[in-house]
């Protein structure tokens, strides 16, 4: 049976939790069966009112629910906030290509995350934990521009005692007295980092200015730019490559990503402009 790609499945809004002043996360439960790989997309639509792309920030093996963390930015975005639980919006997908994490098996993985980049390496993290024993060390560096920006607070409590992962957090900048971790920009974290480069990956996701920096970091490190990985999700509209607005270079992000090398953007011309 033909099944339309452009026709949502309907998705029913359980829950609704507040991240930050700017970022809350939604808990869907879709009408029917829904997969997808970590790193991939989803369109998420509002009736009504228009669709927009999101990474899911829930875990893979999560089958019943699916969670997608949304900062408000503009007219659906804030339309979405101001939801309560109950509506029924609609998800398209899953698109495009994720982490492919078994490639990572036996290796050190280290995550570089800034800001609501966390999201989408939630849902990597969780994909991580869920067969810890598999990779050599997880490391987890993210930062955010004030303790009050940290996304999934109630989750760093839980997380830090996995014996599994190491977890280096930082802050632009706040009051004296207020964080007791690093206070710098999140690169800073990766000189306190111990990594084997001959056998690590990196895993960076966040603000276009920080995955720049953070790359070029990674790269002064020692890394090797087919083992930095890059979740490059701006611009993407359709989700199915017909619209051209997320074109990279001769890649489609929606198609071709939004999980890229380094190896695979290196020679394009600012690929994070």
């Amino acid at each position: 049976m033909f099944k339309s790609p452009y026709k949502p499945i309907p998705a029913r809004l359980e829950k609704v939790m507040q991240e930050t002043d700017t970022i809350k996360t939604f808990v869907l439960r879709p009408e029917e069966k829904f997969a997808f790989a970590t790193g991939q997309f989803i369109e998420l639509s509002l009736p009504g009112i228009g669709e927009a792309p999101f990474t899911p920030s829930s875990s893979p093996y999560k089958t019943e629910t699916i969670d997608v963390t949304v900062m408000r930015t503009g007219f659906l975005t804030e339309k979405l906030h101001s939801l309560k639980g109950g509506e029924m919006l609609g998800i398209r997908g899953p698109y495009g290509n994720g982490y492919p994490v078994e490639k990572y098996y036996g290796k050190e993985v280290l995550i570089l995350g800034g800001g609501v980049g966390m999201a989408p390496l939630r849902s990597f993290l969780l994909t991580l934990l869920a067969q810890k024993e598999k990779f050599k060390k997880i490391i987890l560096c993210y930062g955010t521009k004030t303790p009050e920006d940290v996304v999934y607070k109630h989750l760093f409590p839980e997380w830090s005692k996995i014996k599994e992962l190491e977890i280096l957090r930082s802050v632009d900048k706040c009051p004296v007295g207020v964080w007791n971790e690093t206070v710098g920009l999140v690169t800073c974290l990766l000189d306190k980092v111990k990594v084997n480069l001959d056998n690590s990956v990196a895993i960076v996701c966040g603000p276009p200015i920080m995955m720049k920096f953070g790359t070029r970091k990674l790269l002064d490190i020692g890394y090797k730019p087919e083992n930095i990985y890059l979740s490059m999700e701006a611009n993407m509209s359709c989700g199915l490559g017909k619209c051209g607005h997320c074109q990279l270079g001769h890649h489609f992000i929606c198609k071709d990503g939004p999980v890229f090398t380094w190896e695979q953007l290196k020679t394009i011309p600012d690929p994070f402009a």
